[in-house]
């Protein structure tokens, strides 16, 4: 499993809030919802992202509330992957749940900027960052979460077994 795409680029405390404006939680259609991904913090966000863009961002991604129409806006967006330093705990839980790979690796932030050309080898536990020509190594995900990923979230994990 790999994920391959330009980086949109975000610092500290992003919030579900910003990621989903709340304004838009009448619905749990995941189009509707992707459709104003990001728009309070980067209103081209939508216009940009293109399927396999990965998510650069510093700490806290994630923080609010606990709702999972967040990671379920970005992942629809096409984001393949969000990489940060830390991630707020629920967020954590909730994107594994719904599918979307997220990875913890303050190397990576601190040598990725806006716009940088990024691949992650899950299996391997590798972030390139094919702009700068350089290499960071993470955790390759354990068994049960790469299958959750896999099989595009623990619902579907769950009926496939």
């Amino acid at each position: 499993m790999k994920a391959h795409g330009k980086v949109f680029r975000y610092k500290d405390n992003v919030d579900t809030d910003v990621i989903i404006p709340a304004r838009y939680l009448n619905t749990s259609d995941a189009k509707e919802l992707a459709s104003h991904c990001m728009e309070d913090i980067d209103a081209d966000f939508v216009k940009k992202v293109q399927p396999g863009d990965i998510i650069v961002a510093e700490n806290n991604f994630g923080c609010g509330s606990s709702r999972e129409h967040a990671p379920l806006a970005i992942k629809t967006s096409g984001v393949s992957c969000v990489i940060a330093n830390t991630f707020a705990r629920i967020f954590y839980r909730n994107a594994i749940n719904i599918g979307l790979a997220i990875i913890e690796c303050p190397e990576a932030v601190a040598g990725t900027n806006a716009g940088d050309e990024v691949e992650v080898d899950f299996e391997k536990g590798v972030i390139n960052n094919k702009t700068t020509g350089k290499s960071y190594n993470t955790h390759p995900f354990p068994e049960f979460i790469k299958k959750i990923i896999d099989q595009n979230g623990l619902l579907n994990s769950i009926k496939n077994k």
